[in-house]
C-alpha cells in the first residue's frame, strides 16, 4: 500500500523505534504511547482487516507480543499488567488501516481505562446469547 504509515516503516520509508523484526512480523514502539513501552505488532504483509492475517501469521504475531512483554516486565518498565488490544475497522477505533496489535504497559493510577460501558442489556439474556452463539458457531 503507497499510502501506508505501517508499509512506509517496513520499506524503511518512515522512520520507527524498532523493537523487533523477523520475516513475518515487526514491532515498533507506538508514536502515541498509552503508556511507557507501549508496542504496536504488525503483520510484513498488508492487510487492512485482521479476519484476512492468515492463522501462521496471527500465531506469529501473539508469540512475538508474548515476548515483548515478558522482556517489558524484566525491563525497568513500570508495569503491574497489559492490555493487548486489536482495533478492527475504523468503525472499532482502528486508526491505521493496517492489522496491528498493541501491547500497552498498565500501573496504578496510570490514569488510563479500558473497557466496555453501556452494554446491551436486550442482548444480555441467556436466550440471546444463545441465539447469537449459534449464528456465530453456524458459520464457523
Amino acid at each position: 500500500m503507497n499510502n501506508c504509515i505501517f508499509c512506509k516503516i517496513l520499506n524503511g520509508e518512515a522512520d520507527a523505534s524498532f523493537v523487533y523484526k523477523s520475516e513475518k512480523v515487526t514491532a515498533f514502539m507506538d508514536l502515541n504511547p498509552i503508556n511507557k513501552g507501549h508496542v504496536l505488532v504488525i503483520p510484513n504483509e498488508h492487510h487492512e482487516r485482521f479476519s484476512t492475517v492468515n492463522s501462521d501469521m496471527v500465531g506469529e504475531m501473539f508469540k512475538v507480543a508474548q515476548n515483548i512483554l515478558k522482556a517489558i516486565e524484566k525491563s525497568d518498565i513500570p508495569c503491574e499488567g497489559a492490555n493487548l488490544f486489536l482495533s478492527d475497522g475504523e468503525i472499532a477505533g482502528q486508526e491505521v488501516p493496517h492489522s496491528h496489535l498493541h501491547i500497552a504497559p498498565r500501573f496504578t493510577g496510570d490514569g488510563h481505562r479500558m473497557g466496555f460501558s453501556g452494554t446491551d442489556p436486550d442482548e444480555s439474556s441467556r436466550d440471546k446469547l444463545n441465539e447469537t452463539a449459534k449464528l456465530i458457531a453456524d458459520k464457523l
